[in-house]
């Protein structure tokens, strides 16, 4: 565990660390949270660091170390200080940056590395989705400790899972098999398979405007748009990446806005 350290050029450098993931907290709009590891998460340990910024520049509060390279971070819905973590070793981490001994629980289940986790931001469910190299997503309750379901049907890695901010209980994943898939936690089946493109799909998102709209990035290098009341073609494809789109997201604040980053080392909005 660390804590201090920080710069007044808006760049904090985390030395012999690969970043994964960032995410915005909820709480606060200058902190940030960031899931890294050694080596690329080849191998080596990962560090959960917890970022702040303002007019002085960017400073790190604390940052938790775990024994495996951590791809992905989310932060709960419910409490300002919690986040859960994913790891090369299957597990969760399930942290309170508030308190001393900060790790709270461990959940592992997943057999091989896990390689997404999204907290549901839906008002009234406190249910987190995470989604495995074992080809798996698994429904958690972070309450428990333990999976409440197991969806399986992917037949590939699955590098993305999150939940729409519309539907309650509705989740998308992207996977390695080429497909993005809808899925329904009350139901035990997948709800719609989009064979989404003709190369891994490394990235989706929903779009905060429409509940029918979501987005994927794949290692073709294009980004394709799909409705779900039509789901038989894109109803957008954009071009410009020249090696593998890695992340894709929507605005938050404007509906037809988004941004990707990619292996061609730009990001494009």
């Amino acid at each position: 565990m660390g804590t201090a350290g920080g710069s007044s050029s808006g760049v904090l450098r985390l030395p012999g660390l690969h970043g994964y993931a960032v995410e915005f907290s909820p709480y606060w709009p200058g902190r940030v949270a960031c899931a890294a590891a050694q080596y690329y998460g080849i191998a080596g340990c990962g560090t959960l660091a917890v970022l702040e910024q303002n007019e002085a520049g960017i400073f790190l509060l604390r940052s938790f170390d775990w024994n495996d390279g951590l791809f992905d971070v989310t932060w709960s819905e419910n409490n300002e200080h919690v986040l859960i973590t994913s790891s090369g070793d299957g597990s969760l981490q399930i942290w309170d940056t508030a308190k001393t001994e900060a790790l709270l629980q461990v959940c592992k289940e997943h057999t091989q590395e896990a390689y997404s986790v999204d907290w549901s931001q839906t008002r009234g469910e406190q249910l987190v989705v995470s989604g495995s190299w074992d080809q798996t997503a698994k429904l958690w309750d972070p309450a428990v400790g333990k999976s409440l379901c197991t969806f399986k049907g992917h037949e590939g890695v699955i590098y993305s899972t999150i939940w729409s901010p519309h539907i309650p209980g509705c989740f998308a994943s992207a996977s390695g098999d080429q497909t993005l898939r809808v899925w329904d936690v009350k139901t035990p089946g997948v709800k719609l398979v989009i064979p989404a493109h003709q190369a891994e799909i490394l990235s989706c998102d929903w779009c905060k405007y429409d509940e029918n709209l979501l987005v994927t990035g794949a290692v073709d290098c294009s980004l394709k748009g799909w409705d779900l009341r039509n789901i038989r073609q894109p109803v957008f494809t954009l071009l410009g990446h020249t090696y593998a789109i890695r992340r894709v997201k929507f605005s938050p604040f404007h509906a037809t806005l988004l941004a990707s980053c990619s292996y061609d080392f730009t990001v494009r909005y």
